[in-house]
């Protein structure tokens, strides 16, 4: 009976030293980076892969930039730094002619602007369908699968304007152009001037025309504070995503006629190196996923009213959703 006893207990012992072990053991993989945030990291690894990332210019896409570059990193690529090249249009013919491997384009401007589309398509699975059947077919261009953020065009007036002017939807500012003409002025950069899911396609769609003269053209980072601040201009073009809408307490237009497209943003990707990284779709797919309008706002607010860089910014989401 004794010898019983000492057996049970001796299976007892090894069982608790075991237990402890295998705590010590799992212990040393909760807390780290890859797991913040509840996230589970993609176990991909893209050892020896080399990259060019690109990006527009503006603080929403510097930011996307980051999180495509150190996303890639992460998983053991090297990668080229081309983000903050000048224009849709750079970004563009550089992802077209190889200069870029990828960059973050949005669904309606790829329908509008790069396919050259006039009518957008209301329901965003649609559009994003849409443009990335047709831009694979017709340019080799590879669209990822997008994210839940929507960062549309929008005009926007500051609130405490709102209603002194009497606009709170696009309609009304057109009514406003006809019985006080001088009161719509807006701020505007020249690329939203020119495209046609810009201001030639919205005068079109509600059927009124901004003189010239009422029109101040300036750098997109300029036009916020410039509408805030509302001796230039009464109107301005912003994103809707943009953190300085919610900083400066700035309102934005109804879209009442459904004008502005979809803007979801995917990682546009050469379809050769898709071809050879296949891996790249399972990277970015919980990235997108995560990248919702409130999260964008929140970034770039950290960058535009913070003070914060769009790297730290890029690695700091990364790592709250366990991305990294």
């Amino acid at each position: 009976m004794r010898s019983m006893r000492l057996s049970i207990l001796r299976l007892l012992g090894l069982l608790v030293v075991l237990s402890v072990v295998a705590a010590g053991c799992s212990g040393g993989t909760t807390g780290g980076v890859g797991n913040q945030g509840g996230g589970e990291t993609p176990k991909v690894s893209l050892s020896g892969a080399e990259f060019t990332v690109g990006s527009k210019e503006f603080t929403e896409q510097l930011i996307l930039g980051q999180i495509a570059i150190q996303a890639l990193e992460a998983r053991g690529a090297t990668v080229k730094d081309e983000t903050g090249l000048p224009s849709t249009g750079a970004a563009r013919r550089a992802l077209e002619s190889g200069e870029i491997d990828m960059y973050w384009e949005y669904t309606g401007t790829g329908w509008i602007t790069h396919l050259g589309h006039t009518d957008p398509i209301p329901d965003a699975q649609e559009q994003y369908e849409a443009v990335a059947e047709e831009d694979l077919e017709e340019n080799d261009i590879e669209w990822l699968s997008p994210a839940p953020a929507n960062n549309t065009f929008a005009l926007a007036v500051r609130s405490e304007a709102v209603g002194i002017l009497g606009t709170r939807s696009l309609s009304s500012l057109g009514v406003l152009s006809e019985v006080r003409p001088e009161n719509v002025t807006l701020c505007a950069a020249s690329e939203f001037l020119n495209r046609e899911d810009g201001l030639p396609g919205l005068e079109k769609a509600y059927g009124f025309e901004i003189p010239d003269e009422n029109i101040v053209k300036m750098e997109e980072a300029q036009i916020y504070k410039a509408v805030d601040e509302g001796d230039e201009c009464n109107y301005g073009e912003v994103f809707a995503t943009d953190g300085r809408v919610r900083a400066l307490d700035l309102t934005l237009l109804k879209d009442d006629k459904d004008f502005f497209p979809v803007y979801n943003p995917s990682l546009t990707v050469n379809k050769q190196v898709i071809d050879e990284n296949p891996e790249l779709a399972e990277v970015f797919a919980p990235i997108t996923q995560k990248l919702n309008s409130e999260a964008l706002q929140d970034m770039n607010v950290a960058v535009d009213v913070d003070g914060k860089s769009e790297e730290a910014v890029a690695r700091q989401f990364l790592r709250e959703n366990g991305l990294l």
